[in-house]
């Protein structure tokens, strides 16, 4: 007999938010009767503690942050604490420094925002399945301005810029880098552009193949280093 799929857990206060996760999810392959949703974290936990205080299986977490009880961030380093490789995505409104650190460093895996569409936090939900480590373009933004103002903090020194690298980046694919770290969301890169998203999150994949990297984070660090940026 096949296993039955582990549950995803949806933390929420808003039903019409929880709602949507589920649409989103569905649009994934994963049904309804897997998700196990709750609107605070004290029905949270209820509902995952396993007998014996630990944490019942689950395949992945969608968190948000405002809770009427709490926050989720406390219940991120709650989840973490009993599965260490849980995979957690934050899905919220909030965009404070604070918010995004504490949710970082409590555990969570990724973090998108609730303005993106439902495509964009379905490819962020597959990306944390399979090990990755999504971050909103916004929210890369914010962390790395933090970066950049960091007490103490030496600049990371600019390479002159490598052209094998250059040159396996084609001309398009370098005006979609250019605008990634000029913040903008894939959507608003295939507007600029005219182009349909899905080209957008194609030539995405290319870039971060050639630059050896999983997120934007990671491509736009590896492009400063490279002098790659124009």
């Amino acid at each position: 007999m096949t296993p039955a799929p582990l549950p995803v857990l949806l933390v929420d206060d808003d039903p019409d938010m929880l709602a949507r996760l589920g649409e989103v999810l569905g649009s994934i392959g994963i049904a309804p009767e897997q998700l196990c949703l709750a609107g605070s974290l004290a029905q949270c936990q209820q509902q995952v503690t396993a007998p014996g205080g630990g944490l019942q299986p689950l395949a992945m977490a969608l968190v948000d942050l405002s809770l009427p009880d709490g926050n989720g961030i406390d219940l991120i380093d709650w989840l973490r604490a009993r599965n260490p490789v849980l995979p957690i995505l934050v899905v919220s409104a909030w965009s404070t420094e604070e918010m995004i650190l504490g949710a970082l460093r409590a555990g969570a895996n990724g973090y998108v925002l609730k303005e993106r569409d439902d495509l964009e936090i379905a490819l962020s939900v597959r990306n944390v399945l399979k090990g990755g480590a999504p971050i909103d373009p916004f929210i890369a933004r914010r962390i790395l301005d933090l970066v950049g103002r960091a007490p103490g903090r030496l600049s990371t020194p600019v390479q002159p810029p490598d052209p094998a690298l250059r040159e396996a980046l084609t001309e398009r694919e370098q005006q979609i880098l250019d605008h990634v770290a000029e913040g903008m969301s894939n959507r608003e890169i295939a507007e600029c552009l005219h182009l349909s998203r899905w080209t957008i999150d194609t030539h995405i994949r290319h870039i971060y193949d050639k630059l050896a990297v999983s997120s934007r984070t990671q491509a736009l660090r590896r492009a400063r280093e490279h002098g790659l940026l124009r």
